[in-house]
């Protein structure tokens, strides 16, 4: 059994904001129930106690949303506790919880460093680009919000990250970005390719993120990181880094480079398990962690994983298929006829351009 990773929604899909973007959303509104309400403290008790009974070596326990704070702290001090009293395989445990920010406070900082958690706090850019898309129920901008949150988890010294969703403003501004987050010391960085609607057709919505414009991001993004690498200034950008221990002869921690799927586990409030964030649909439901084995959850989850091996003809005769991998499942779709990735065009622009001065990092890169 390999390490044990889990993504757990705690308020299922409720949020205290509402993303022009959001695809948990739109998700939610294309199954039969759309909120599972808040997740009872005895389907936690039984999913932390199955998970490190199954686990071997290490788990993750991540929190995700909607907005997971909204289930209160009380909620994630007995996720502790329950993982105290039941891990007695000695299982290493990690935690890690996505945030939007706005309910943080001091309790919860201190929370997050007492117990090592690793934050992930959503943030698109400087105050007019994350205001646009990033309201609140009363469709007011969170960017102040936000930023209080960043400044409150650096003074309790809790380990973070940013999270920034890349819309077509997003790719747009990406400079500007960059340079703000630069400045304002927010030197993690992860960037996720907005998601169009479901069943509508890509590209047609205010925000929607095109191939042309995800090659461009890419591009200013790389040299942006590579000017700084290079003149020996610090700053982590998720994929590139991914690029590079690849190069280097690591495996990804990123799941869309790992040229398949493997199981999230993602567990909703009632207990439902589904394979992926971004398959949290009745098609794709696996089973109840209150009823299922791991084993039988598992065993379920066979088919989405096989499907996600497809590939197009064309990804056998390209010269970046070694470090592309085909990409993520969700921009492959339908499956059915071995769909190319949406973004294919942006990757072999991008490889093209960036993959010799990545190798030149690798070929020195202390990381090895």
């Amino acid at each position: 059994m390999p390490p044990l990773s889990l993504l757990i929604k705690p308020a299922s899909g409720g949020c205290n904001m509402r993303c022009a973007y959001c695809f948990y959303h739109d998700e939610a509104q294309n199954r039969t129930v759309a909120s599972y309400g808040h997740m009872s403290l005895s389907t936690l008790e039984v999913l932390i106690k199955k998970s490190l009974d199954y686990a071997d070596g290490q788990c993750t326990f991540g929190f995700q949303g909607g907005e997971p704070t909204l289930r209160g702290l009380e909620f994630f001090q007995q996720a502790v506790e329950f993982q105290r009293r039941y891990n007695v395989k000695n299982v290493k445990i990690f935690n890690a919880l996505q945030t939007n920010g706005l309910t943080l406070d001091n309790s919860w900082a201190r929370f997050f460093k007492e117990n090592n958690f690793l934050i992930g706090l959503s943030l698109d850019g400087p105050k007019a680009i994350h205001d646009g898309s990033r309201k609140d129920t009363n469709g007011r901008g969170t960017f102040s919000g936000t930023m209080r949150a960043a400044r409150l988890l650096r003074s309790h010294s809790v380990d973070f990250n940013i999270l920034t969703v890349v819309t077509r403003q997003v790719a747009e501004s990406i400079t500007q970005i960059y340079r703000f987050f630069r400045r304002e010391e927010l030197l993690y960085q992860q960037y996720i390719p907005c998601l169009d609607p479901i069943c509508e057709p890509r590209g047609g919505s205010p925000y929607s993120l095109t191939p042309e414009l995800f090659a461009g991001f890419l591009k200013k993004l790389f040299d942006l990181w590579y000017k700084d690498i290079t003149d020996g200034r610090f700053i982590y950008v998720r994929y590139f880094e991914n690029l590079l221990g690849m190069l280097l002869g690591r495996p990804p921690e990123h799941c869309g480079l790992s040229g398949r799927c493997a199981p999230q586990h993602v567990i909703e409030a009632d207990g439902s398990v589904y394979p992926c964030d971004f398959y949290c649909l009745d098609q794709w439901r696996l089973g109840n962690i209150l009823q299922n084995s791991y084993p039988e959850l598992d065993k379920a989850a066979g088919q989405f994983l096989k499907d996600s091996l497809s590939r197009p003809a064309e990804c056998g005769n390209c010269e970046y298929s070694f470090i592309c991998r085909g990409g993520c499942r969700r921009d492959r779709e339908p499956l059915s006829t071995q769909g190319q990735n949406y973004f294919c065009p942006a990757y072999r622009d991008f490889f093209a351009y960036a993959l010799p001065r990545l190798r030149e990092l690798a070929s020195f890169s202390p990381r090895g």
